[in-house]
């Protein structure tokens, strides 16, 4: 395998983890983002945690082949990982997309990385656009962060700051703590359709704080004594 590859792999493999909490193994993860009651899918998950990774191959493939979402997008990184079988970036690729487009949206976030990274496919920030809005849309907290960058960014879309602020505050209030400081920063200065609120930043950047962000910690800091100065300063 080659370096860029293996460098490519590995990206997705962080990409996978984004949501497992802590969870190790990427079937294990998998599975608190889009459960299955699917008794082969479940079986397969057990058996890769289990380490069995290439009875969790077949059976993967096995409730891939019958429609089962989770089974598909594990089946895919299975294969693009090279896990129980020599890597297959090609039938990877084709059953993430099958993922994707049963609505899974892990696999939408995963898909649209993908595009927005270059690896695997050619670069294409447009198509990582839509495919980053399908799991924004349904909620999908890391797909809102990463759309948000695309609107301030003008990266596959316009430029659009208030398009951003949108989804960063969604991303926020699904407990993002990048979101939560960027989207605390927008009611700090104002603008681009947000009311100035130093009380609403305050608590925005309390929230990125209480997740080890320093930055943020040292907004609030700020922006609390900000805060009481003003409120100590009476008019005569």
């Amino acid at each position: 395998m080659n370096g860029t590859v293996q460098g490519a792999l590995g990206r997705l493999a962080v990409a996978v983890a984004l949501l497992a909490s802590g969870a190790t193994g990427l079937a294990h993860a998998q599975d608190r983002v889009a459960k299955s009651n699917d008794p082969q899918t479940q079986t397969a998950v057990a058996d890769y945690n289990a380490g069995n990774l290439g009875a969790a191959l077949s059976e993967f493939h096995q409730a891939a082949v019958r429609g089962s979402r989770l089974a598909q997008f594990n089946y895919a990184m299975m294969l693009l990982n090279g896990e129980g079988t020599a890597v297959n970036v090609d039938e990877g690729k084709k059953w993430l997309r099958k993922a994707a487009d049963a609505n899974m949206s892990h696999a939408q976030y995963v898909y649209g990385k993908m595009y927005d990274d270059g690896e695997f496919v050619a670069r294409d920030p447009v198509e990582a656009h839509r495919w980053f809005l399908k799991a924004a849309q349904q909620g999908h907290v890391q797909a809102q962060l990463a759309l948000a960058n695309q609107f301030l960014d003008g990266r596959g879309t316009e430029r659009d700051n208030k398009q951003a602020f949108v989804w960063y505050k969604k991303a926020a209030q699904g407990g993002d703590m990048t979101a939560q400081y960027v989207t605390g920063s927008f009611y700090e200065r104002g603008g681009d359709g947000v009311d100035r609120n130093l009380n609403v930043a305050r608590a925005y950047y309390a929230a990125a704080a209480a997740q080890g962000d320093p930055a943020a910690r040292l907004k609030y800091q700020q922006l609390s004594a900000q805060l009481r100065d003003q409120k100590e300063v009476k008019p005569q």
